[in-house]
């Protein structure tokens, strides 16, 4: 098994593709589609550099996998779906946060049983991709619905733990949960054998230093910024929800939400053939 991540600098997400070298069989994990909010630019910059590892391998795509409904980037899963067929699974929880933001939206056409994705995934189970095979953990506290892939000694985390220097992912979302991201890592990640890499989501990185995708289990245990493996729960509680009080808002918050909780699948385009992105106005 292969692994070739890929990181978007405009959103500083990482994406991954997994792949096995005899069969050519693989799974692509948070893949991005580009947005300039400024101007409602979509493009496939991101996309198109996937597709041309992808097709350079001579790879077979089963699935697109989503570790959560992200905020802060729009998924490029339909794309890749229109071009290899492949099948897009996100944890079956997707369905709390459908229901959570179809309010805020005022999506009243959106259906919130998870019937967009093509799998909706369950915690614990062990999924083939070809001759891939990887279990689900779920791993929630960031969102109800994040989800970390577990593929032999490589787990995909999404953003539950991110590398040493960085920390943890934010808890403040509707139905997000310090209290529950930390059972999630503690008894979920770091009960995995030192030895296992950890796959991040994202990584911001400090002065100095340029991008990395990977930590493992023993070192996140020791020097992870935010939550190590002696640290109790009550002192982490606080300590994230205190830095999750001076956090901004993602800057794709709103439109990222509206297309991943659909899979996605853009707004249908409205009578005058324009599609739109909806956003809720607070203050006044």
């Amino acid at each position: 098994m292969r692994i070739e991540p890929l990181f978007d600098e405009r959103t500083f997400t990482l994406t991954y593709v997994v792949f096995d070298e005899v069969s050519k069989d693989a799974v692509i994990i948070d893949p991005v589609l580009d947005y300039e909010p400024s101007g409602g630019k979509l493009w496939t910059e991101s996309l198109e550099r996937v597709a041309a590892f992808v097709d350079r391998e001579g790879l077979k795509p089963h699935l697109v996998l989503e570790t959560h409904a992200h905020a802060d980037h729009l998924s490029g899963s339909q794309w890749l779906k229109k071009r290899y067929g492949a099948k897009v699974a996100v944890s079956e929880r997707i369905t709390e946060v459908q229901a959570v933001f179809k309010d805020v939206f005022a999506l009243d056409e959106l259906a919130v049983d998870g019937r967009q994705f093509d799998v909706l995934l369950k915690d614990g189970e062990t999924v083939s991709a070809g001759a891939l095979s990887f279990k689900t953990l779920a791993t929630p506290g960031h969102t109800p619905a994040c989800m970390s892939f577990q593929f032999d000694d490589a787990v995909f985390c999404g953003d539950a733990l991110f590398l040493d220097d960085v920390g943890v992912g934010r808890c403040d979302f509707p139905r997000g949960s310090a209290d529950t991201l930390y059972d999630s890592v503690t008894t979920r990640l770091f009960s995995l054998p030192d030895a296992t890499r950890l796959f991040v989501g994202h990584d911001y990185p400090p002065s100095g230093r340029t991008w990395r995708a990977m930590t493992t289990v023993g070192s996140a245990k020791k020097a992870n910024a935010q939550l190590t493996a002696s640290m109790s729960k009550s002192a982490f509680v606080e300590k994230r929800s205190a830095r999750d009080r001076t956090l901004s808002p993602p800057r794709l918050l709103y439109p990222s939400v509206q297309v991943n909780i659909n899979a996605g699948h853009l707004p249908a385009a409205r009578a005058n053939g324009r599609r739109y992105l909806v956003t809720p106005l607070t203050g006044l």
